[in-house]
């Protein structure tokens, strides 16, 4: 997918979100009122078709929860054979969100005591800004709450997290020394045409949000990220893409995020030089994984090894899928490292 130009990636990434939404069927109808999913059993990881893959590694069952893109979930007791889809997500239809709004980048966060789903919702009925002689759906990353992993799912509050004319994605969860919850998220370089990433403070129960946003960074601070202008000129990337906190083993507060390579999506990393969200956040110099590869997160297995899971890109029968991918990673020192992948 090197050599893709910039209106073809687009168009792809637009086909394969629909498709894993269920908008788009596989030959190209559109799906109307199907059914419930028919659950599969015994499924490996690598014919799962997952954007955005996010795992729970749920110690109250003994289960990994996957979800993603699509907001639908897999479990799993082994991380080699999974069972699902599960549909889990209920928002309102009668809120901003519509009847049947798309789901990005779910991620499933177990805090006190109940289990909160942190996802972008497109309601593209919707129009919240011209950029360049374009609309702007609506989009914005929301909280949901359920009582289980497996949901359902359902509005903490009908109300924005954030501002109905800012289209935001990609909202991840931290909570901070002091004990105080965050919503990290990026705003859309298709609205500011220099991708953030920003931080608000959240309620203690999560119910809403607290001030005002901060960015931490723009898409143009990172030296590796690269794209062409319409000159043909090499210029930093736009894109901001799937934020994800972590620390090291020595304390260190580190930040996965995503964007392109010309036209290869690319996993990097920052760290904060304070320790907190507040930064400053220094870029490292090159990417972390290898080429196609992107929009991280970590999680730890039952038997204490580091994971990142994220997913790759592939052409299959002339068909662009992104597939879920699990990498060792080694967190002990002051700094992430990625190993190889990971075979359960």
């Amino acid at each position: 997918m090197s050599h893709v130009s910039y209106a073809m990636r687009i168009f792809l990434n637009t086909m394969w979100l629909l498709y894993s939404i269920g908008l788009l069927l596989p030959f190209g109808g559109i799906a109307q009122n199907q059914g419930p999913r028919p659950i599969r059993e015994n499924v490996p990881l690598d014919s799962i078709r997952l954007s955005d893959p996010f795992v729970l590694a749920d110690p109250k069952t003994k289960t990994y929860y996957m979800t993603g893109t699509g907001g639908l979930v897999w479990q799993s007791k082994d991380l080699k054979r999974w069972q699902g889809p599960y549909s889990v997500a209920q928002p309102d239809p009668n809120s901003w969100m519509g009847p049947k709004p798309m789901i990005w980048a779910a991620e499933i966060h177990f805090y006190q005591g109940k289990y909160f789903y942190f996802a972008t919702f497109t309601n593209s009925a919707l129009k919240i800004d011209t950029i360049q002689g374009k609309p702007l759906e609506r989009r914005a990353s929301h909280v949901l709450v359920g009582n289980q992993p497996l949901g359902p799912y359902v509005p903490l509050n009908q109300d924005l997290y954030l501002p109905a004319n800012k289209s935001t994605l990609d909202g991840t969860f931290w909570v901070e020394p002091d004990g105080k919850p965050y919503l990290v998220y990026c705003h859309e370089w298709l609205q500011n045409l220099n991708g953030t990433v920003e931080k608000i403070a959240l309620k203690p129960d999560l119910t809403g949000t607290v001030g005002t946003s901060q960015i931490l960074f723009r898409a143009s601070d990172s030296p590796w990220s690269r794209e062409k202008d319409a000159a043909g000129h090499d210029r930093p990337n736009k894109v901001t893409d799937g934020p994800y906190l972590f620390r090291t083993g020595t304390g260190r507060l580190g930040m996965l995020w995503t964007s392109w390579v010309y036209d290869v999506y690319t996993q990097g990393v920052a760290y904060s030089t304070s320790g907190t969200l507040n930064g400053p956040w220094q870029q490292e110099p090159a990417p972390i994984t290898p080429p196609n590869y992107g929009h991280g997160m970590l999680f730890r297995t039952w038997e204490g090894k580091s994971l990142m899971a994220l997913h790759s890109h592939k052409e299959i029968n002339g068909r662009y899928v992104r597939i879920p991918q699990l990498l060792e990673v080694d967190l002990t020192g002051n700094k992430l490292v990625v190993g190889k992948s990971y075979r359960p």
